[in-house]
């Protein structure tokens, strides 16, 4: 049986704690999305967030200034996903990051039948929450 490491991240603005999901291109996510045929091309987004859970956040400097642009709603950025749920709203204060491992569903199964693909377990916090101020000076 199949197994995924992914990288999904979750935002939460205040004050009225509402929270979402940035969703990949391709990548696991929605668990009830089919698993999308790419090849021979690759998302190159996706593709680089699959070999983030293997090493440590901090020498990916390029995932904070990802993260910076999402907490300012930045087209470009939000482009690169499939969704951003703030995307035409008032952006979040914080988001992190956090790595969760995905498997197909088994055949069968009451998560087969409701029609998810994947059942999902957390791993663990991949970056904490952070907000824009923490994230300055990435920048510099």
């Amino acid at each position: 049986r199949a197994s995924f490491l992914s990288l999904i991240s979750v935002t939460t603005p205040a004050p009225d704690n509402k929270g979402g999901a940035q969703h990949f291109k391709v990548k696991p996510g929605d668990l009830k999305r089919c698993p999308p045929w790419i090849s021979p091309y690759h998302y190159r987004l996706d593709w680089l967030m699959w070999f983030l859970p293997f090493g440590d956040s901090r020498r990916n400097p390029w995932l904070y200034h990802l993260l910076g642009k999402l907490l300012v709603n930045d087209r470009a950025a939000s482009d690169l996903i499939a969704t951003n749920p703030f995307q035409n709203d008032r952006p979040p204060k914080y988001i992190r990051a956090e790595l969760f491992l995905y498997r197909y569903t088994k055949p069968g199964s009451p998560e087969a039948r409701a029609g998810e693909w994947w059942t999902r377990s957390k791993v663990r916090s991949f970056v904490a929450p952070t907000s824009l101020p923490q994230l300055k000076p990435v920048y510099q």
